[in-house]
């Protein structure tokens, strides 16, 4: 899928023109989501200095988006064509609703997998590292 995705509000705390601390999950659902083969697209009203900002925070975290407010990395920029990106879902703090967070985001996206899953694979990390360090095995 194709999937829009917001910046400020969603992706980070909403401090525009500044970069708002990261919200929970953000960078590890949307590499969750690129891992399984979906196109993220920066969405968001930031332009010139403040969206190149934007945009080397994602990277900085591990997020290198599939095209930046275009519909595709080519698209140049022509009044005759809509601004309006074409994506499958879009993922923004100003929904009706307001911004679910990004486990439920997850959860939404992907209905077959058991919800905690995120959490127990965290938990059996945490675990392991845990018994490396105690044991060094």
């Amino acid at each position: 899928m194709k999937i829009a995705v917001d910046f400020d509000g969603t992706i980070v705390d909403h401090e525009y023109p500044a970069i708002g601390k990261e919200k929970l999950f953000a960078f590890e659902t949307l590499k969750l989501l690129q891992k399984k083969g979906h196109l993220l697209i920066l969405w968001t009203f930031r332009s010139g200095k403040e969206l190149n900002d934007a945009v080397a925070f994602c990277k900085e975290n591990g997020i290198e988006f599939y095209a930046v407010n275009k519909n595709y990395p080519e698209e140049k920029f022509d009044n005759s064509i809509s601004r309006k990106i074409n994506a499958d879902i879009y993922i923004d703090d100003k929904n009706v609703g307001g911004f679910p967070g990004w486990t439920k985001i997850w959860q939404m996206i992907n209905p077959e997998l058991d919800s905690g899953i995120i959490e127990k694979k965290q938990l059996k990390k945490t675990k392991k590292s845990f018994f490396k360090r105690l044991f060094g095995k």
